[in-house]
C-alpha cells in the first residue's frame, strides 16, 4: 500500500538530500494485532526511510521487545522515537499525517544535524536546564496551529537531552483526552502541572519551560 504520492516523494528526496548531515533513526513501536493505525504508521515510515540513505528505520513490538520499550520509555502504540548522534527524548504517539507530517520531516533533518533553528538566546536558556523536563503536546490531525508549536517543541528537545517530549495525536488516545479535560488544541502540558492552549511565540514557550523548573521570575503571557 502506497502512502505518499510520487510527486511528494520526489520533493522529500530532494529535501533530505539537501538538508540531512548525519544519520537519523526512526524507532517505531507497534502492536499490530490490537492497534488499528500501527500498520499504516509502519508503512508510512518505511516509505519515508526509503527516500534517504541517512534515515534508518527500526521496528519493535511493544510487548515482544519490552526491554527496548522500557529503554525508550514507551507505553502506548503507535510510537515513533527519533534519535541521531544522541538519544533524544522525542516521542510521537499516533499516525503522523495531515498537519503532523511536515514537523516530523523537519525534526528528522534537525536531528540529523544535531542542531536547531531557534534563537541563540533560547538555546542558551534551554541548555542551562540541569534536570528532567517533561513536555506533552496534544494535537489533532486537523489542528492548524500544530506545526508551529510542534516544530518548536522538537527543536527544544534537540537543544537539551534533559527535555523529554511527547507529541500525542489525542483522537487516538481518548483516555488522555478525558484525563486532561480537553477543550481545544494544541494543548501543552509541562511537568504535568503547568499548561497552556494555543500557539505561542518561541520566547513565550521557553518562558513557560523555565518557569516550570523554577528558573524564571517572569510570568509568561498566554497567546490564543
Amino acid at each position: 500500500m502506497r502512502v505518499l504520492a510520487e510527486e511528494h516523494k520526489e520533493h522529500l528526496r530532494e529535501f533530505f538530500e539537501k538538508n540531512t548531515r548525519y544519520d537519523a533513526h526512526l524507532i517505531l513501536f507497534t502492536q499490530e494485532t490490537k492497534c488499528n493505525l500501527c500498520r499504516n504508521t509502519r508503512e508510512l515510515l518505511m516509505e519515508l526511510s526509503s527516500l534517504s540513505p541517512k534515515i534508518r528505520l527500526e521496528v519493535y513490538g511493544i510487548l515482544k521487545d519490552n526491554e527496548k520499550a522500557k529503554y525508550y520509555e514507551v507505553d502506548k502504540v503507535p510510537c515513533i522515537a527519533i534519535s541521531g548522534t544522541k538519544t533524544y527524548g522525542i516521542r510521537f504517539y499516533g499516525l503522523p499525517f495531515g498537519y503532523e507530517f511536515n514537523p516530523l520531516t523537519e525534526s528528522i533533518v534537525n536531528v540529523s544535524k544535531d542542531s536547531s533553528n531557534i534563537s541563540e538566546r533560547s538555546k542558551i536558556r534551554l541548555r542551562s536546564i540541569p534536570r528532567s523536563v517533561h513536555i506533552e503536546v496534544f494535537v489533532t490531525p486537523t489542528c492548524p496551529y500544530y506545526g508551529m508549536i510542534a516544530e518548536l517543541a522538537y527543536q527544544f528537545a534537540i537543544e537539551n537531552t534533559m527535555i523529554r517530549l511527547n507529541l500525542v495525536e489525542i483522537t487516538e488516545f481518548p483516555e488522555l483526552a478525558q484525563k486532561y479535560n480537553f477543550v481545544s488544541v494544541p494543548k501543552v502540558v509541562i511537568n504535568r502541572k503547568s499548561e497552556f492552549i494555543g500557539a505561542v511565540p518561541e520566547d513565550v514557550f521557553v518562558e513557560f519551560i523555565m518557569t516550570s523548573v523554577g528558573m524564571s521570575s517572569k510570568s509568561p503571557q498566554i497567546y490564543m
